[in-house]
């Protein structure tokens, strides 16, 4: 009857599973996308410098990548909800053990787990999941959805922290998140997972799969190109708040920003990650669209390109609310577009048996360049007084990654193979 129910369900666009896995990416990412709001009140509550704050969001992004191969090649032999419920877990404790941290080196380890809980709760067990509940013709668009999911997340989180923060102590906000993060499991209770897919040939184990893939210059190529995204997305949802408050030129009263309720660039500078995250929605459903009919290594190559020209053309001008508002759109639109498209693409070479670990390693690239651009930005800033050296490294490495997808071969790699063999 189960497995009957999985062949049906598999058939269409939204099931259970995609529907499950999109309220837990949101809660996860609601949270995660906040912590850029923490930056100042802990700074100022304990002295610390900006670098100490950055490093621990570094750390977090460091050890997300460090734990998403790990949960998903738990999730491929012990059970996606297991894997789900771990990270939550973890995640929880992270955020409750972090509320009482007063020195910056306690603050940086507890990281450790709460990045572990992102990666738990995150795209690498879920969008694996979803891969394989969904058929073919509906899973590029399907990873869309579940990605946009993230992008809500990212909407309601930042200006529900600060919502919060102008009620409570940071520290009670933190328990707050951990108790959501934890109801999100609920959701669980209508996630009915399909087993993965069986491998055509008995030896095609997980360590064989993975040694193959990391000797293919494909692989790489798609591991290197993800960096630059991890490098972009890490230091603006942590310092794009702060760097809006300190840099961005007042709002003008009875300006339109001011009659949306935006007063103040700390007000704006939550709404702006806000509103990556209303553009998101868009960029990623359509990059998922897209994915279905067109090269996604091209679609790849032009969204590094596109973010490239944005992020040059932001800092080359005068930072105001209106260039924030403008900035906020366009970026939201190429935010996470890459995901569904990155994750679809490993599916297509790769094959869904172990997309999740795949998927994972890969993942690691981007959150070693989020680890340097959250680090950076606080490093920087401390040096020099301003950002504007973080912001330029971002766009040279998004331009490497345009290219870097050029030479990227779509074809099956099964199919490769085989010709090879044969040839």
């Amino acid at each position: 009857m189960r497995a009957s129910t999985l062949s049906q369900s598999s058939d269409r666009l939204f099931t259970p599973v995609l529907i499950a896995g999109c309220i837990i990416i949101l809660v996860s990412f609601a949270i995660r996308s906040s912590f850029g709001l923490f930056q100042i009140p802990i700074a100022e509550e304990f002295n610390w410098l900006r670098a100490d704050f950055s490093f621990a969001i570094a750390i977090q992004n460091l050890f997300w990548g460090i734990g998403q191969p790990i949960f998903s090649a738990f999730a491929e032999k012990y059970g996606d909800r297991k894997a789900i419920i771990a990270g939550a877990m973890t995640y929880a404790a992270g955020l409750v053990f972090s509320s009482y941290a007063i020195t910056p080196g306690q603050h940086q380890v507890l990281e450790i787990l709460v990045g572990f809980g992102i990666a738990g709760t995150g795209f690498g067990v879920i969008l694996a999941v979803v891969g394989r509940a969904t058929a073919e013709k509906y899973r590029s668009m399907a990873l869309g959805i579940a990605t946009a999911a993230g992008s809500a997340g990212q909407i309601v989180g930042p200006p529900l922290a600060q919502t919060l923060l102008q009620q409570l102590a940071w520290q009670s906000v933190f328990v707050v998140f951990a108790a959501m993060i934890l109801l999100s499991l609920l959701a669980l209770f209508f996630m009915r997972v399909p087993a993965p897919p069986k491998t055509q040939h008995q030896d095609d184990g997980m360590g064989r799969v993975v040694f193959k893939a990391v000797q293919d210059p494909t692989f790489i190529f798609i591991f290197m190109g993800f960096f630059s995204c991890g490098y972009q997305l890490a230091f603006i949802t942590a310092h794009f708040p702060a760097f809006i408050a300190e840099m961005c030129s007042a709002v003008a009263p009875g300006s339109i920003i001011q009659a949306l309720g935006v007063s103040s660039t700390s007000t704006l500078g939550a709404v702006a990650i806000a509103l990556i995250g209303v553009a998101n929605i868009g960029g990623t459903l359509l990059a998922g669209w897209l994915g279905n009919r067109y090269s996604r290594k091209y679609l790849l190559a032009s969204i590094y390109l596109l973010r490239t020209l944005v992020a040059g053309a932001f800092i080359m001008n005068p930072i105001t609310p209106e260039s924030v508002v403008l900035f906020s759109i366009l970026m939201g639109a190429l935010w996470l577009a890459t995901v569904p498209l990155t994750a679809g693409l490993i599916a297509q070479i790769y094959g869904l048996r172990y997309m999740g670990t795949l998927y994972g390693l890969v993942f690691f690239s981007h959150q070693l360049g989020g680890f340097l651009g959250v680090w950076l930005g606080g490093s920087m800033y401390d040096l020099y007084g301003n950002y504007t050296l973080v912001w330029w490294v971002g766009v040279g490495v998004g331009a490497f990654s345009a290219l870097i997808h050029l030479p990227v071969r779509e074809k099956p790699w099964a199919e490769r193979q085989a010709l090879a063999a044969a040839g």
